[in-house]
């Protein structure tokens, strides 16, 4: 087995900050247990002085511009939980190892992705996308990749993993629970400071000692004893929440932190082979209730980029009751999607995808009804068996005539129509068209005032035309030009 560590360093930082646009924004994180102080700070932050540990008064004070959000422990188990969907486009295998940590398998991914660097060089763009910063490492076992990412020693696959653990300082026996503070301390004292010197202490001494737990994590640690995970089982339905910052209606910081979201959703749905064609980005703010944009799509897809461009569009024109303090987005009804393969010509329905993607911008621009379509009405007569009608909406039913679902002559392959209808039947001479076949008649629209009662004819026109002809039964009589073939 191989197994990488994806560890978050400052999880109750990177709640907020990746939703920050401006690296250069001063920000910190406050816990608020007993006497407020600083839990961690962004690089801005510790520019000017902001310590973790420091008091919040002090820290105001040397920073006045700072920016403080109370820690908020469900966040961060959320992201956590949102990067282990997001992964499992690499792998099913992924397990959660609290507070900062998602583990994966990788050992079955590796020739799909084409080695270990090349896995750990999509995760880390990736992780860009999703606004993420964290440490990768890979090992046999998950505790031994875990340590190693805690201490930024990632270990070529040819490298001795073992000897790289017995480098390991002490500290990282603090991240186990099983490990306790009185327990680093008597360790410590025994002048032990690296893994290796705990491996060469005696087992019987540690254990009279009541430290026989290290030994056991180090020997779960290198491979000696198992190490049972539970594995992560990812919801059926996407809901994620992003943190804000600092509340802002601005449009194009909504969007830089939508952007987050949408990539995680878009991995979300390639590791489930699906798409999607509606989607809801929520925009909740403190003290009224959540303004709602729906995200609708003329197609599935599952990119992220044509997703943020149709919020852009509806972020642009929207107007909001209040600042927004956090983003949320939704989907529950996902669709089947099968990868596109290319051939030598490019994509195959390339150009199809690109005029739906431009509808569905435009759409989003100008309003649901500004983007019509032609369509059927079951009726025989030519001029009403089509009507324009605003662009038929994912899950929606087009309207048509009760009783019938399209045009009664698409089900009948003998009757040409022509594909160019003149807006307005035109009188003509019948001799100079030749009539080709027999005649079809067409009597109806008794019910709307509309009654016609007229024989069609294909004919040939003396310049070789192809034309959609009909004589009038009614008085007065006289032949129509219809339409044209092409």
């Amino acid at each position: 087995m191989l197994w990488l560590a994806l560890l978050v360093p400052n999880l109750p930082l990177q709640v907020f900050t990746r939703g920050l646009a401006h690296a250069d924004t001063p920000f910190a994180v406050v816990d608020r247990v007993g006497t407020a102080r600083i839990l961690c700070a962004n690089t801005a932050a510790l520019a000017l002085g902001v310590q973790p540990g420091q008091p919040l008064s002090t820290a105001q004070a040397v920073a006045p511009a700072l920016q403080l959000r109370p820690r908020q422990p469900e966040r961060e188990t959320a992201l956590l939980t949102e990067i282990a969907c997001w992964a499992g486009r690499f792998t099913p295998r992924i397990s959660l190892a609290p507070p900062d940590t998602v583990l994966l398998e990788i050992q079955a991914s590796l020739r799909l992705f084409g080695g270990q660097a090349r896995i750990e060089h999509e995760l880390g763009k990736g992780l860009v996308q999703l606004g993420v910063s964290a440490r990768l490492a890979c090992a046999p076992t998950p505790l031994a990749a875990r340590w190693l990412a805690a201490c930024g020693q990632g270990l070529p696959a040819s490298e001795d993993w073992q000897r790289g653990l017995d480098a390991l300082p002490l500290a990282v026996l603090g991240s186990e629970g099983d490990c306790s503070t009185a327990t680093l301390e008597l360790l410590h004292g025994l002048g032990a400071r690296t893994l290796g010197d705990v491996r060469a202490l005696p087992a019987a001494g540690l254990a009279r000692r009541q430290a026989q737990s290290v030994s056991l994590l180090l020997a779960r640690a290198r491979g000696e004893q198992p190490d049972p995970r539970l594995w992560f089982a990812p919801p059926e339905r996407f809901h994620h929440e992003l943190a804000l910052p600092a509340p802002t209606h601005n449009s194009e910081a909504l969007l830089f932190a939508a952007r987050r979201l949408f990539a995680s959703l878009a991995s979300w749905l390639q590791a489930r082979h699906a798409a999607i064609d509606h989607c809801r980005l929520r925009l909740i703010h403190e003290r009224q209730p959540a303004t709602t944009l729906d995200i609708i799509l003329g197609q599935a897809a599952n990119d992220e980029a044509h997703l943020a461009l149709i919020a852009r569009e509806r972020l642009d024109s929207l107007p909001l009751p209040a600042e927004v303090c956090a983003l949320g987005l939704d989907a529950d009804h996902l669709l089947a999607h099968a990868p596109r393969a290319e051939d030598l010509f490019g994509a195959p329905g390339q150009a199809r995808d690109q005029a739906m993607r431009l509808v569905d911008r435009l759409r989003a621009r100008l309003g649901e009804d500004a983007i019509r379509q032609l369509a059927p009405v079951a009726d025989h007569r030519p001029e009403a068996a089509w009507q324009s009608q605003a662009q038929a909406q994912p899950g929606r039913r087009r309207a048509t005539t009760p009783g019938a679902a399209s045009n009664p002559d698409a089900a009948l392959p003998d009757r040409q129509r022509p594909f160019w209808l003149l807006p307005q039947a035109t009188a003509i001479s019948p001799q100079h068209y030749t009539l080709l076949g027999d005649a079809e008649r067409i009597e109806s629209g008794w019910w709307d005032d509309g009654d016609v009662r007229r024989d069609y004819y294909l004919a040939q026109r003396s310049d070789n035309t192809l034309c959609w002809i009909y004589h009038e039964l009614a008085p007065p009589g006289g032949w129509y030009l219809q339409g044209y073939f092409g």
